[in-house]
């Protein structure tokens, strides 16, 4: 099967920035494929190269076998979703879904009818005649879905699209998201910087940092077998682990890799484990997180609610199963 969008080596300098550089990347027909890091990490500037957006300084780009470099964003069947909407203010709601297609030409009876589709698919069947001014944050972004979803792209590209709404919204939208594109089997490249929600949405995520992938793979593999300190650190909350800690209690020597919720806390202070001090405790709901010493090096663990905890000061034993403790690849 024809990859829906392939990187060949591809960079995009502003200067001597290298916002993107020297990238290899095949995105799966039809997958859910998420682009995470912090800002400036270069997966932006990879989800407007694939938008027509930007070109690349060097390097190819494929979309479902054509080229894609040198050829004008309304040219190539892929549709955008911005953070912000960008609807417009002065058009009603059946108005701004249909935008694309007047400007393609389509008469005015296809267009609303096929607008209308596009706004039940999103759920908001009958919200037509409002005005953006007159919807919700979570509403808005719906249109800026019906409208990219109108067009029927081959590839749908999302740019941090949730990042304006509170939490429970942005849960929700989460769900419905993943659900739509299952649906609709189409491709959809997700940027965002919150592990979460790569987490919980993509097929596969690519890590970036520096303008580099430093990782590509299932949210389970980046989760729990992080390549690289720096994909440990960022991707959930995990404790980066010395070599000498790691050769101390797995034998093995080499950057290490241990998410909090693998540590349990007993409170004898002999036998096999390692020992530490509680330095602090954060109750976060369904879980409590603490914050340990272990001989200098500190450390987290995340325990369900209702689990007894010493109190802060108190020295403790912490186990772990040793299969939990991930030797990493590379040190950076």
């Amino acid at each position: 099967m024809t990859p829906a969008v392939t990187f060949q080596e591809v960079s995009r300098h502003f200067g001597s920035v290298r916002a993107v550089d020297a990238v290899d990347l095949e995105i799966v027909a039809g997958e859910f494929f998420a682009m995470l890091g912090p800002s400036g990490s270069g997966k932006t500037t990879c989800l407007r190269l694939i938008a027509g957006f930007e070109q690349p300084t060097a390097g190819h780009i494929e979309i479902f076998g054509e080229t894609a470099e040198g050829v004008p964003p309304y040219r190539r069947n892929v549709n955008t979703v911005f953070q912000d909407y960008a609807l417009f203010p002065h058009l009603n709601v059946i108005d701004n879904v249909a935008y694309g297609l007047m400007v393609r030409g389509i008469g005015r009876t296809e267009r609303l009818q096929a607008a209308e589709e596009a706004l039940t698919l999103v759920q908001l069947p009958g919200y037509g005649e409002r005005r953006p001014g007159q919807l919700s944050g979570g509403q808005r972004q719906r249109v800026a879905l019906a409208r990219a979803l109108v067009n029927k792209p081959k590839v749908l590209l999302l740019d941090e699209p949730l990042g304006a709404l509170d939490l429970k919204l942005r849960e929700q939208m989460q769900e419905e998201l993943k659900a739509l594109q299952k649906t609709l089997g189409i491709t959809f490249v997700f940027v965002t910087h919150d592990q979460g929600e790569a987490l919980s949405m993509a097929d596969r995520v690519a890590v970036f940092n520096d303008g580099k992938i430093m990782q590509i793979g299932t949210p389970e593999d980046i989760y729990r077998r992080p390549r690289s300190r720096f994909v440990a650190d960022f991707v959930g909350s995990s404790n980066v682990l010395p070599p000498e800690f790691v050769q101390r209690y797995s034998g093995q020597r080499g950057w290490g890799s241990l998410r909090p919720e693998a540590i349990r806390i007993q409170r004898q202070t002999s036998g096999d484990g390692v020992p530490a001090r509680i330095v602090s405790r954060s109750f976060l709901g369904a879980t409590t997180r603490v914050a340990l010493d272990a001989d200098g090096i500190r450390m987290h663990a995340t325990l369900p609610a209702g689990t007894a905890i010493p109190a802060e000061g108190e020295a403790v034993m912490l186990t772990f199963n040793r299969e939990h403790l991930h030797l990493m690849d590379e040190p950076a």
